[in-house]
């Protein structure tokens, strides 16, 4: 999980005729940054076409406390791992799946927010009832765009800490192999001698 602090969670790219090298865009845990280094500036200067405010990661408060949060399962991972109780790994997978659950409903709902709430005064491109949002996760087209949306290589070492997240609480659930207990076999009536 502590490969977030330096590794981009999420990844949106864009492509179309005009940029068929794509464009795209990298959200990290406090910040967000084009892919290549005019990406996201390139990506602002279109959305003023069609009306969409501009990406400014310093007015993205998600991005402020993210760190914390993500810090936070960190330090705590550790300690249930030290305190080794099964109850306490499961009351955190609870919280630690609430987490993630709720970050991604945000991160949707901030993308509904930039795809809806637009400037039709100021667009340049107006089409009636368009909606811009990107997906979540996999492709879209939007326009002359393709948006895709995967997460990035933090996101998916986040998918792997919740797989092992999941096989260690599996691993406490299962029942042990000596939890069967068979009956020893009936012993063989004695033969009349």
């Amino acid at each position: 999980m502590s490969a977030g602090f330096v590794l981009p969670l999420w990844r949106v790219n864009l492509v179309a005729p005009q940029y068929p090298e794509g464009l795209g865009m990298l959200i990290r845990v406090n910040t967000v940054t084009g892919v290549k280094e005019q990406d996201l500036n390139s990506i602002n200067n279109l959305n003023h076409y069609i009306g969409m405010k501009r990406i400014e990661p310093d007015a993205i408060p998600e991005l402020k406390y993210m760190p914390a949060i993500l810090g936070t399962l960190v330090v705590t991972a550790l300690l249930v791992a030290v305190i080794g109780r099964r109850r306490v790994l499961y009351g955190w997978t609870v919280a630690y799946f609430a987490v993630l659950v709720a970050g991604l409903y945000d991160y949707w709902k901030w993308g509904y927010a930039y795809g809806h709430d637009l400037d039709v005064d100021t667009a340049i491109i107006k089409i009636p009832d368009m909606t811009y949002q990107p997906p979540l996760i996999g492709s879209k087209q939007l326009l002359n765009f393709v948006a895709t949306s995967w997460p990035a290589s933090g996101g998916w070492l986040l998918v792997l800490a919740s797989v092992l997240v999941a096989v260690a609480v599996w691993k406490c659930v299962r029942p042990t192999a000596g939890a069967l207990r068979v009956a020893p076999p009936a012993a063989a009536p004695a033969s009349a001698a």
